[in-house]
């Protein structure tokens, strides 16, 4: 087991900095959301054998003073500071039966600023999707989204929705009406990643490989088409849907080839679905381990992981979704040697 330490953070000690954390950081608030995140971040820490690091974050509040003197007073950040090392010492003894080196930090600042620097560096960044208003709560709304889309590393966030499967409990009486409609659902060791065509996509669909090796799981390729996307929402025959479905599957199968080529012994299938790829993703996220969508893309033919969708599948799925930001990878470079690649979903 590694060092488990609470870091100083630089406006409380003079200005001395600590090492950038490498490997998997979660984010921690001492609330339910945050445990669910802390429990996947340290399995995945063993599987990947790589140390995972404890991060959680405060600020001090500033009070505008109503009496003649006016001006601003700010709160002694000592009990604040000292709530925050308790979380995190809470959240050390929680990870100490993994076999994992283990780092822990509390930084004064921005929660969503914290996890953005550490994300230069770190492998990976996991977190709930709410909190108690501290360190997580701050990762909600329209932060929650930012998250994502702006980490230089690939992201994950865990729903309180799956804490049962995590071997974790909740008293939010919403999430716990939840679990008891849906019952006992059986998890499918697979990995889903969800394409639209383009090139970031593509990349999303590598980490996903990479992620579905580690847990020896199937990969499971969706790309779901809406009724109606783009310029496509005047086209009003059937059989020009039809030769739509056609264009993708034949450059689907190229993708997966493409695919095969790079993992020639991952267990890989691919689905093409009629319906709204938010409302896809989210039914996968209710039985599969994790499923994976790229930060962005250029549509294709679907319009898939545009705008409001990643959103939705991030604020409405049922288990943990990966977003990986776009990056270079050498091994796009030889796609288009497996076939069209013009509306290619993968």
């Amino acid at each position: 087991m590694g060092a488990h330490e609470l870091h100083p953070d630089p406006a409380r000690d003079g200005g001395g900095t600590s090492a950038a954390p490498e490997g998997i950081v979660v984010g921690v608030d001492g609330s339910d959301h945050g445990q669910c995140a802390l429990v996947w971040a340290a399995r995945e820490a063993q599987r990947r054998r790589r140390p995972l690091h404890i991060v959680t974050a405060y600020s001090v509040p500033i009070f505008a003073a109503s009496g003649l003197d006016g001006g601003y007073a700010t709160v002694d950040d000592s009990v604040i500071r000292e709530g925050a090392e308790a979380v995190v010492r809470q959240a050390l003894q929680k990870v100490s039966q993994y076999d994992i080196e283990v780092t822990s930090s509390v930084e004064n600042g921005d929660a969503s600023g914290v996890l953005l620097d550490m994300s230069e560096t770190a492998e990976l960044l996991v977190f709930g999707t709410r909190g108690r208003g501290g360190f997580v709560g701050r990762l909600l709304g329209s932060v929650s989204s930012a998250l994502p889309a702006h980490a230089k590393c690939p992201t994950v966030t865990v729903p309180l929705i799956c804490s049962d499967r995590l071997g974790e409990t909740t008293e939010d009486r919403r999430i716990k009406a939840e679990q008891a409609k849906a019952g006992h659902q059986r998890v499918e060791n697979v990995v889903v990643v969800g394409v639209d065509g383009s090139e970031q996509a593509r990349v999303a669909v590598l980490e996903a490989a990479d992620q579905a090796e580690r847990l020896g799981a199937t990969l499971r390729v969706v790309c779901a088409v809406p009724q109606y996307s783009g310029s496509l929402a005047w086209v009003p025959a059937p059989m020009d849907r039809k030769a739509l479905f056609a264009d993708i599957q034949v450059t689907l199968d190229a993708g997966m080839a493409w695919l095969r080529s790079h993992y020639p012994a991952l267990p890989a299938e691919s689905q093409l679905r009629d319906g709204s790829p938010v409302d896809v993703l989210v039914e996968e996220s209710r039985h599969v381990e994790l499923v994976v969508v790229g930060t962005r893309g250029r549509g294709g033919f679907t319009g898939m992981l545009l705008g409001s969708t990643s959103d939705g599948v991030l604020h409405h799925a049922k288990g943990p979704v990966m977003v990986v930001p776009d990056r270079e990878d050498p091994r796009l470079a030889d796609r288009a040697r497996f076939g069209p690649i013009l509306g290619d979903a993968a």
